[in-house]
């Protein structure tokens, strides 16, 4: 994982622990003060809630105890996890830029494309100025690697 998706997971960690949990409790105990609670949908919507909020924490938890962080500027050469890599698609000519991350940290729109993903899996290995086939649910696409950074 790297060190920004480190950070970004504790930070939220943090934030369910110290906001969300003790804002949960207190409507939790607002809903029971309405009486019977068979029929109470603020309570229930409360505890199912919390259930979401105390499951995300577990699995934070979980995820940050077994994360490694690794730092992309001490890595170099061909294209491997934390790689900033610039592509072309070979048949639009549009670019796109992906950092090869870990999947907890992995988000597309921003440009945190997942170790897993078939992209990621056909770049591994590769360097600047190299071609790559991907099959995608759309059919097979080409790109060309036109630059590597590990910042």
């Amino acid at each position: 994982m790297t060190r920004a998706g480190h950070t970004a997971l504790n930070d939220e960690l943090k934030t369910l622990k110290s906001v969300e949990r003790p804002a949960i409790i207190k409507a939790i105990a607002e809903a029971r003060e309405h009486g019977d609670l068979s029929e109470n949908a603020e309570y229930h919507s409360a505890r199912e809630k919390q259930s979401f909020i105390e499951g995300r924490i577990k699995e934070l938890e979980g995820i940050l105890s077994l994360a490694e962080v690794i730092d992309p500027k001490s890595l170099s050469g061909t294209i491997k996890f934390g790689a900033t890599v610039k592509l072309v698609d070979e048949d639009t000519d549009e670019e796109k830029i992906y950092q090869i991350v870990g999947e907890p940290e992995a988000d597309i729109e921003a440009g945190k494309l997942n170790l897993k993903s078939p992209l990621a899996r056909a770049l591994i290995g590769k360097d600047a100025g190299d071609s790559i086939d991907v099959s995608t649910p759309g059919g097979v696409k080409s790109y060309e690697v036109l630059s590597v950074d590990f910042i």
